[in-house]
Formats: structure tokens, sequence, C-alpha cells
């Protein structure tokens, strides 16, 4: 098993959002694949929010590609010059009006999906997050904020109201920090 040699590569379509790459590639076994289409997309951003009262904050929102609303944690692109978690606690704020003074708890960096896209998302967990400011959607943004109890979540996503894979994955993963959860000793 070995790397693929890019033996070339072109532009498809390029835009703020994303770009299409149409590479030729090279196998270790000497097959070639002429049509190689990759996504580039810049690194995601998410957070599962947590307030003082213990609860979830989630967005709800219509994702025109799934043709449903979903319940989402806040997430977003990082921007140029930015750290991850500067434009973490931006798109916390922006989409939700929630701050925290506290520090970010970093529970991973994992690929979207390495088949076709080149990004990865980068995961967080906030505490003690206060509600201080107002949403600054985006001009294509509708955006409803709504919190739930942390107990609450695991049974949202076992009745299929929460069915985005990040948030599912944000949760597991923040429950290792939460309060209620048993450590092993």
């Amino acid at each position: 098993m070995g790397k693929w040699k890019v033996l070339n590569s072109e532009y498809k379509y390029q835009s703020p959002f994303g770009n299409l790459r149409r590479d030729t590639c090279q196998m270790p076994d000497g097959k070639v694949i002429e049509d190689y289409y990759v996504n580039e997309y810049a690194d995601w951003v998410n957070a599962i929010v947590l307030t003082e009262e213990d609860e979830v904050v989630l967005v709800g929102q219509y994702r025109h590609p799934g043709n449903d609303f979903y319940l989402e944690i806040p997430a977003g692109k990082v921007e140029e010059g930015e750290s991850y978690e500067q434009a973490i606690r931006r798109e916390v704020c922006e989409e939700t009006g929630y701050v925290s003074e506290q520090g970010l708890i970093h529970l991973g960096e994992f690929m979207v999906n390495p088949a076709t896209q080149t990004n990865k998302v980068i995961t967080f967990l906030m505490l003690d997050a206060k509600r201080l400011y107002e949403q600054e959607l985006d001009e294509a943004e509708v955006v409803e904020v709504k919190v739930f109890p942390f107990d609450s979540i695991r049974e949202m996503i076992l009745n299929k109201e929460i069915t985005q894979l990040f948030t599912v994955t944000a949760y597991h993963l923040a429950k290792e920090f939460h309060p209620s959860s048993e450590r092993p000793s």
C-alpha cells in the first residue's frame, strides 16, 4: 500500500465556498485514474455549547441539500488569519449570541470525508456560556436558537430529532467532560 501520485490537477470550479478539482492519479500498482474529483473546502469548526444552567445550545435551520430542518451545534468555516478557537468563538457568537470566558476544551479534529473532501472539522466544548449578544447572521442564514437540558440530548438523538452527524459526535465526546459523567478511578 502506498500513496497515489498526482499526474495532473485542474480546477473545474472555484468559489468562496469551495473548489472542485479534477485530478489524474497513478496508484502504486501503476493503474491510472483519469477523473478523480476532489472537493476543496476550508476547515470547519463546531462546538457543543453548555450554558451555566447545563443546557445545550443548538441552532435550528433549513439545509437545502438535505431538504429538511436540522438541529445542530453552532459551526462554521475558519476565516483567513483565524485560529480554530477564534473561529468557533466568532461563529457561536454570530449564530447564537452566546459567549464564554472559560477556556475551550478541544474534543478532536476529524476528516469530514477523506474520500472526496480535503477539510477537517475541529470540535470544541464551550462551558458556562451566557447569551450576551444578538445574532449577527449572514444574508442567507435563518437560524433559530434553541436550548435543551444536556440530559435530554441522548433521547433526542435516539428519537431522530437530532440527526446531524457532527452534533451527535460532539455530544458523545462532550459527555466525558460533563459533571455527571462517570470517570474511571
